[in-house]
């Protein structure tokens, strides 16, 4: 489909649209981007289309992609910064069940975990967010991960690592927080 899409075909474009959004949209949202995310993606598309000729084949299409998505979502945090300052925002979804009880507490559980995780996400320096978000939230490889950010394989294993210390130190502070 990349092959055709790039001598011309638009329905092997929106193929390629329809098969990586969900993604697409994932990464925007952890990375930041909030109810932005569907504008980020969009522009990310677009500027897929027209740099399509640049993409080489060295990676997956999947993450060449992201990586567009990924610098997309710094484009607008620079201009969030610049225009008024506003602090990251992360959508955080929240369970709607009506099974049973036991099953009422442990969503409710799972959302404050899940909250204090992004909350946790929010403090951390851009570049240790994303790696993590790359890692566990998208569950790219450590290639993929390096292909989207634009880093050697070992730069990813060591923010990875450093990346997650620093998260679980948050949590812990959190939890302490929170009793």
């Amino acid at each position: 489909m990349v092959i055709r899409a790039r001598a011309g075909d638009l329905e092997a474009y929106e193929l390629l649209v329809a098969r990586h959004t969900a993604s697409a949209y994932r990464t925007a949202v952890l990375l930041g981007a909030g109810s932005d995310a569907e504008d980020v993606i969009q522009e990310a598309f677009v500027k897929g289309y027209r740099k399509l000729s640049r993409y080489r084949g060295e990676s997956s299409f999947r993450s060449w992609l992201l990586a567009i998505v990924s610098n997309e979502t710094r484009n607008l945090h620079r201009s969030r910064s610049r225009r008024d300052g506003l602090v990251l925002r992360a959508a955080a979804a929240s369970p709607k069940s009506e099974i049973a009880e036991d099953d009422a507490v442990a969503g409710v559980l799972a959302a404050e975990r899940r909250a204090a995780l992004v909350q946790a996400l929010r403090l951390l320096p851009a570049k240790d967010r994303e790696v993590i978000v790359c890692r566990f939230f998208l569950d790219l490889s450590e290639d993929e991960t390096g292909t989207m950010l634009g880093w050697p394989r070992g730069t990813v294993k060591s923010r990875t690592s450093r990346a997650l210390v620093k998260l679980r130190g948050l949590l812990q502070v959190e939890e302490v927080r929170h009793g």
